[in-house]
């Protein structure tokens, strides 16, 4: 019984550590995007966007939007997941303020938004593969894929070009092309992860059914 609660604890341990590194490599695609003047996807992009317009800042402002999903997450997701969830929400939020201390440079737009969009698919996957998100369209593109087989990068681009759409009011043109080739890379490293993972269920029903028959 003790071994059984260790080796959960050990677990529990394991995937809050995998959470952790995934937020902190998605902080940093996100200061690559924003010194490369870029606007990312998601909930996260969306308070960069409405941050300086509104004057609240980012870490109060990205909180507020998750909360209706994550209300949906609780509901439709369970607890385990949303609970997650929240941490993961909070710790980026307080890994976001290491963006203030940093020296100020600039990126050039079009390796920030390959590099920053590959960091930020990094993260959200390590993120997904511990049972937890950062809100917003990546709840909607788990609830999707695991309800309705919806490939989980689809629902992330269509949910973030519209993101950016909303921002080119406040940035130019060229920003939003920059920015939709970000979530353009974002979106086909999630698709990448997803039919990597189809691939390896049916290895693994493949196998199972051939010793099944070989009894």
């Amino acid at each position: 019984m003790l071994r059984i609660l260790d080796n959960k604890m050990k677990e529990n341990i394991s995937k809050w550590l995998h959470i952790a590194i995934g937020c902190f490599v998605t902080v940093g695609g996100l200061v690559i995007l924003k010194h490369s003047h870029i606007v990312t996807g998601g909930t996260a992009g969306l308070s960069l966007s409405l941050s300086p317009q509104l004057q609240v800042s980012f870490h109060y402002l990205f909180l507020l939007l998750n909360l209706p999903f994550l209300i949906f997450s609780y509901f439709y997701m369970g607890k385990s997941f949303t609970f997650k969830t929240i941490g993961a929400i909070a710790l980026l939020s307080s890994l976001s303020a290491i963006n203030d201390i940093l020296p100020a440079f600039t990126i050039p737009p079009l390796i920030g938004a390959i590099v920053g969009g590959l960091f930020i698919g990094a993260g959200i996957t390590a993120l997904f593969r511990n049972g937890a998100s950062l809100g917003g369209a990546t709840i909607l593109a788990i609830y999707l894929h695991k309800k309705h087989g919806v490939n989980p990068g689809i629902t992330n681009f269509a949910f973030d070009f519209l993101v950016v759409l909303t921002s080119l009011s406040v940035f130019s043109l060229k920003s939003g092309l920059y920015s939709a080739l970000s979530i353009a890379v974002t979106s086909a490293f999630l698709s990448f992860y997803k039919r990597r993972k189809t691939g390896a269920e049916k290895d693994k029903q493949e196998v199972l059914s051939g010793a099944a028959n070989t009894i």
